[in-house]
């Protein structure tokens, strides 16, 4: 299960209106390395998800202005964050896909950084098959080459 970090962070407005919060630990050491990290998460008891910003040597939650958490927090503010990777993460799946994405480095990572969507989406069409594992064995590859290959979804 992905960890959930919990921290206090300080609220620094920026010019255009929104907000980010520096982040009190590097997510490449949490997390592992993934470019981007899709997270969400709780900020003074308001909900957020997004994706984290690198800025100024930081990693930051960054929010829009008319995002709901970032009209409620002050500039300079104290914050009570609870942050974690969003979505189904590689290590959670099923032991076949695991197995799979974890022979194919390229592939775990490209998954990895895919948004909740397209992950979802990939396991739905794998799951689609709990019934027949020669054709689930079919679609796992396919979905590993795919990914090698750039895509997010499957077409077609």
């Amino acid at each position: 299960m992905t960890q959930v970090r919990s921290f206090e962070g300080r609220v620094e407005r920026t010019a255009s209106g929104g907000v980010t919060i520096p982040l009190d630990f590097d997510p490449a050491t949490v997390w592992g390395r993934r470019d981007p990290y899709h997270v969400t998460g709780t900020i003074d008891g308001g909900t957020f998800r997004g994706a984290l910003a690198h800025r100024d040597g930081v990693w930051r939650i960054a929010l829009g202005p008319k995002s709901g958490p970032a009209c409620r927090l002050r500039d300079r503010a104290s914050a009570e964050v609870a942050i974690r990777l969003e979505g189904p993460q590689p290590d959670d799946l099923a032991p076949d896909i695991v197995a799979a994405l974890d022979e194919r480095p390229r592939a775990r990572a490209a998954f990895a950084a895919l948004a909740t969507f397209y992950r979802r989406g990939w396991l739905r069409w794998i799951d689609g098959t709990k019934r027949r594992p020669d054709v689930r064995a079919q679609r796992i590859a396919e979905m590993l080459d795919l990914l090698e290959a750039g895509h997010r979804q499957r077409t077609g």
